[in-house]
């Protein structure tokens, strides 16, 4: 297996402390960008490494940080650690095994784009991750890493962990601000984005745990080395969060462009029983189905967008050749329907229509018509909702019917689950 970077030492006992991090290789970074780095200098390096976001937009990360205003005013930097993308995990294991790795990647960060604050945006339901952070955040302050006057200089560094109250709208960057602010965890209109105005009006720039994670290590070995894992366009490793109907789902790194199928068959140790694979959604529940054909895409963002799906988070779920996809639609439909904020109407009552026209099917009293008209209000969703959970819906379902109509057709007119077909 590839060597790994941000969960190399995942395995060595009490890595969340702060003297076994140093131990192996910790704190050297933020250190070396205080005494040696201007923020200029450091995102020039973040650039020139090639690191895009791994919250799922795979925005180039220098390109976002220089793009933040820098106005002489207080900036912020904010961690959205608020993980709630069914089939994903990996900012959890990140957090959990190795807290000041975050620690130090947040402080480069922040550095870089004028914060003397950070604001880590936990998921309320992540209490052993939080707990771990708690902890981490004073050995920081206590070894002189945080605080004011960090490592005898001049700079000021703070973290402060808010918990989050598990609403899943939260993970939207713009709903995670109005949240921090203390509003209700409505998404914004955008523009302006939060670089231009985010915590208290002021520019603020929102990154992901993983992509966080990374900062440290490009400064420690270098834009070049970073640039030099992965694929051209997309640079580095990733965390693919491996579930569903396979031997052994749990996290694994893997340099970007590594093909679907050595995910899953490979690390994950394939199908469980020795069946087939009949559809995977790569990078979350709010991607498109991908069929069996389709596991050689490398796992680049053009790649899966090319293939009719996106990366996404990288939460690879499996389903197994007996999986009813009319009701694993149902079950997504539902969590949505659920999650959506209300804030906008096609979202609100869409979601709503969606599932309950997914629960008749399921329930035996489909119409023909069925498949058509989910097709018709995913369309009325997509891209007029305020924000991406809307969209999120949509490209399931969309994906479900265009690859499995015959299951879809089957399922009413028999009024029964007929999982045992490919759907084509």
């Amino acid at each position: 297996m590839p060597e790994r970077i941000l969960t190399k030492n995942h395995d060595v006992p009490h890595l969340d402390d702060i003297d076994v991090y140093i131990e192996h290789g910790g704190y050297r970074a933020w250190p070396q960008v205080l005494r040696e780095m201007t923020p200029e200098d450091v995102i020039d390096a973040v650039s020139r490494s090639g690191l895009r976001g791994r919250g799922g937009a795979y925005f180039p990360t220098g390109r976002k940080w220089s793009l933040t205003v820098k106005d002489g005013g207080p900036n912020y930097l904010c961690c959205n650690a608020d993980e709630g993308e069914p089939g994903t995990f990996k900012d959890r294991q990140l957090m959990e095994r190795n807290p000041h790795e975050l620690l130090e990647g947040c402080c480069i960060a922040a550095y870089a784009n004028g914060a003397e604050w950070t604001y880590i945006y936990i998921r309320g339901e992540f209490f052993q991750a939080a707990a771990q952070l708690e902890k981490a955040i004073a050995q920081a302050y206590d070894r002189g890493y945080l605080g004011d006057g960090v490592l005898d200089t001049d700079r000021r560094m703070h973290v402060v962990l808010h918990r989050g109250a598990g609403a899943y709208i939260c993970g939207e960057e713009t709903a995670l601000l109005s949240s921090l602010d203390g509003k209700r965890g409505y998404p914004r209109v955008k523009p302006p984005f939060p670089g231009q105005r985010g915590i208290v009006e002021r520019p603020s720039v929102v990154n992901n745990v993983e992509t966080l994670c990374n900062v440290p290590h490009i400064i420690t070995h270098g834009p070049e080395w970073f640039a030099g894992i992965g694929a051209r366009r997309a640079t580095g490793t990733k965390i693919f969060s491996v579930s569903g109907h396979v031997n052994k789902p749990a996290n694994y790194e893997m340099p970007l462009g590594t093909p679907l199928r050595e995910i899953i068959f490979d690390c994950a140790g394939g199908i469980r029983d020795g069946k087939a694979v009949k559809a995977v959604l790569p990078g979350g529940s709010s991607t498109q189905f991908l069929t069996p054909e389709l596991l050689d895409t490398p796992t680049t963002p053009e790649a899966m967008l090319a293939a009719g799906s996106m990366l996404g988070s990288g939460g690879v779920i499996v389903m197994d050749e007996d999986t009813c996809i009319v009701n694993a639609a149902r079950i997504l439909a539902k969590f949505y329907m659920n999650e959506s904020c209300g804030q906008c109407t096609p979202c609100r009552e869409g979601c709503r229509w969606l599932y309950r026209i997914l629960d008749r099917i399921e329930a035996g009293q489909g119409d023909p018509g069925d498949p058509d008209l989910i097709l018709s209000i995913c369309d009325g969703i997509a891209t007029k909702s305020l924000c991406l959970l809307g969209d999120s819906i949509t490209y399931p379902l969309v994906s479900s019917i265009q690859h499995f109509r015959d299951e879809y057709d089957r399922h009413i007119r028999e009024q029964r689950c007929v999982p045992k077909t490919n759907g084509r």
